[in-house]
Parts: structure tokens; C-alpha cells; sequence
């Protein structure tokens, strides 16, 4: 074996991050009446979301996919930011949603919605209070400090279809974060970094969110999602700074999220402007 060789297979070494159990998965999840009809694991790719827009797009892929990674090496957020991290570390995956029936102006609320599940889905597996910032952050409270400890990420695939990404930093320590700011489920004290039963109750969760919204036609008020983001926002109630293309900037206070996902911020001139995700570079505490 060749140095090399050795220092790729150390990755896969660490006995505190076992391999997740596909076969175990996918009798857990995927079921005839339900929403998740494939999932695959992978050992390592460049962007899961990648990978299943590519699948969507070639017709290989049917709603409810489930596509995960045990390693990213091109992981990307919003504005094609990258990141990666070790291999098992975390819970890295995307899911192909198909929302028939949704009108489309309404899938803005896709990456919201996920945001409430993962949420929901982690405060019962994990133990682990975790916030949402606007419009794609997961937040963890570390020794008192908020800290992003995953984000979301939706793409459009062909007409009919998005295609949502999650990364989750799972058992991240502090000596491999990638800037003081990040955090991890374990560095917050969660109860249980098990990814299996994580994943399951993220997915479990973000199936039952996804059935509420489809039902209402996308209406985030009637599904009672407008109303649970909105709880779990901790972007809402504070003074902060929108950098918007063209070296523009909006101040004010952060008051609300409207009924197409835009953060309302009120400005000191009494101003009330929503701005969308796709029009925003940054969001900062003023």
C-alpha cells in the first residue's frame, strides 16, 4: 500500500463515524404510499445536488429520490459557495420534489419548508434546539453563541421538479471547523449523533411538511408553515443589513416573512420592503 493510499483509507477509519446503513434506510423509508421512492448512498461525489439535477434531467430520477453522500468534495451553498467536510461527519443529501399542483410562484417556500423539517426533525432526534436563519442557515448554540451548523440549498430541475440539498455538521469537532463560526450537532450538545436515526427523522419530517404544503396548493398560511418559520426564525426581531446586487445595501429591522418567503425588514424611514433570496448577496447583523 502506498502512502497515499494509506491517507485516503484513514478517512473512512474513524470509529466514531460509522458508515450509514443504506439497506436499513430504505426499508425504514422508502414505502409504496409514501413520498421517498429511491435512496441511494454514495461513498463520495462532488455535490449531491449536482448529481440528482443531472438525473432529474436525463428522466433517471422519479420524485422522491433520496440521494446522499457520505463524503462532498464540492459541496455548494447559495451564490455557488463552496465548502466541504471529513467524510461521515455530517448528513449530506438531496431529495427531487415534484410539487404538482403547487402554483410555481409558491416553490419559493421548498427551501423554508426543509428548513422548518430539519428543525423538526433534529429537536426529536438530536435534542438540539435549532434555529433558522433567513433564508437557508441552520443555527446551533454554542457556549452561548449562535453558529451555522448546516444550510440548504434548492435548484430548479427541468419544468417540473426542484431538487432540495441539506448539509448537516454532525459530529464536526472544534479543531475541524472551517471558520470559528460554524458549529455541529455534537459541539451543541446534542443527545445522539447516530446519522441513521437522524436522517430518518429529518426525512420522516420533511415528508410530513411536504404533504401539509402540497395539500394547502402551496398556501404557506393554510399549511401552518408561514406561522412555524416564523417561530424558528431567529433572523426576525433583530437589526440587520441586507447587501443587495449593485452595492446596495437596505437597513432596518427584520419584522416578518411574507406570504411568498420574502423577509420583510422595516427601515428607519418607515419603510416596509420585502426583499427575496434570490435578490440578496448577504444578511448581516446591522
Amino acid at each position: 500500500m502506498t502512502p497515499r493510499d494509506a491517507a485516503d483509507d484513514s478517512r473512512w477509519s474513524d470509529l466514531d463515524r460509522p458508515p450509514l446503513n443504506a439497506a436499513a434506510l430504505r426499508r425504514g423509508l422508502v414505502r409504496e404510499a409514501g413520498l421517498w421512492s429511491d435512496l441511494d448512498v454514495v461513498q463520495s461525489t462532488g455535490s449531491t445536488n449536482s448529481d440528482l439535477v443531472e438525473r432529474a434531467a436525463a428522466g433517471t430520477a422519479a420524485e422522491g429520490t433520496v440521494l446522499i453522500a457520505e463524503e462532498q468534495t464540492s459541496g455548494r451553498g447559495r451564490l455557488d459557495r463552496h465548502w466541504n467536510a471529513p467524510a461521515r461527519s455530517g448528513l449530506f443529501f438531496s431529495v427531487l420534489l415534484k410539487p404538482s399542483g403547487v402554483p410555481v410562484a409558491r416553490w419559493g417556500w421548498l427551501p423554508l419548508l426543509t428548513g422548518v423539517a430539519v428543525a423538526s426533525g433534529l429537536a426529536r432526534a438530536a435534542g438540539v434546539d435549532t434555529a433558522l436563519k433567513w433564508p437557508n442557515d441552520l443555527l446551533v448554540t454554542i457556549a452561548g453563541e449562535e453558529r451555522k451548523a448546516g444550510g440548504i440549498l434548492a435548484e430548479r430541475a427541468g419544468n417540473d421538479g426542484v431538487v432540495v440539498g441539506v448539509g448537516i455538521n454532525v459530529t464536526l469537532r472544534a479543531a475541524e471547523l472551517p471558520v470559528p463560526q460554524a458549529g455541529s450537532l455534537a459541539l451543541a450538545g446534542a443527545v445522539s449523533t447516530d446519522r441513521d436515526p437522524l436522517l430518518r427523522a429529518v426525512l420522516r419530517s420533511l415528508e410530513d411538511w411536504y404533504g401539509r404544503w402540497r395539500a394547502a396548493g402551496g398556501d404557506p398560511a393554510a399549511a401552518r408553515l408561514q406561522e412555524a418559520y416564523a417561530a424558528g426564525c431567529a433572523t426576525l426581531g433583530r437589526a440587520v443589513r441586507a447587501e443587495l446586487p449593485g452595492d446596495r445595501s437596505l437597513v432596518g429591522e427584520a419584522v416578518a416573512v411574507d406570504a411568498d418567503g420574502r423577509l420583510v425588514i422595516a427601515t428607519g424611514e418607515g419603510v416596509q420592503e420585502p426583499v427575496g433570496a434570490g435578490d440578496i448577496v448577504h444578511l448581516r447583523a446591522a
